[in-house]
């Protein structure tokens, strides 16, 4: 059976919240593990919104904490599926924080998820293709392969020499000839 394609539009996602006392540390900032939280439910919406499936998180890539986010603030996260493979999705998550009565929004938190689509006993199934469109949306899922292959290698589940999108980047045939 032919799957149906699907465009990054279909799988957006957008979610808010608003830091509250409970969400905090002793610095009245944005507990990162509830930061990673919502940063999954936002991904994990986007990715069954495209595989229309039940899916599971099956990695998360480097999440860099480099500006706190207040007691008080509004919480804007955006997610999207960059690609999709056979069975597994990856996700972007673009976090925003915004300071409301003092009118000052920043961007916050980047981030890549990846998904797998499972059946009702949670065996992987098939997930459908996605179409990109336009400039950011295309090398978003072109740079999804390269992503992809350094977790598998960093996973053990991939033999460096078999990254060839990897390889690519650094020419490496080419340095070990000069050597």
């Amino acid at each position: 059976m032919e799957m149906k394609k699907k465009l990054v539009e279909e799988s957006k996602v957008i979610m808010t919240e608003m830091v509250l006392p409970n969400d905090t540390n002793t610095l009245n900032n944005l507990m990162g593990g509830k930061l990673m939280h919502w940063m999954d439910v936002v991904a994990a919406i986007a990715a069954q919104r495209h595989s229309n499936s039940i899916v599971v998180t099956a990695s998360v890539d480097n999440i860099s904490f480099k500006n706190p986010i207040a007691l008080g603030n509004v919480v804007t996260l955006k997610s999207q599926v960059t690609r999709a493979f056979a069975t597994s999705m990856e996700v972007y998550i673009e976090v925003f924080a915004e300071d409301i009565p003092a009118n000052k929004k920043y961007a916050s938190h980047k981030a890549f998820f990846t998904f797998v689509a499972v059946d009702k006993q949670g065996k992987p199934i098939q997930v459908p293709e996605l179409v990109p469109e336009g400039e950011t949306q295309e090398e978003l899922y072109a740079g999804a392969l390269r992503r992809r292959q350094l977790r598998l290698i960093l996973a053990n589940r991939m033999d460096p020499q078999d990254a060839t999108e990897l390889k690519s980047l650094f020419d490496l045939d080419g340095v070990s000839k000069k050597q």
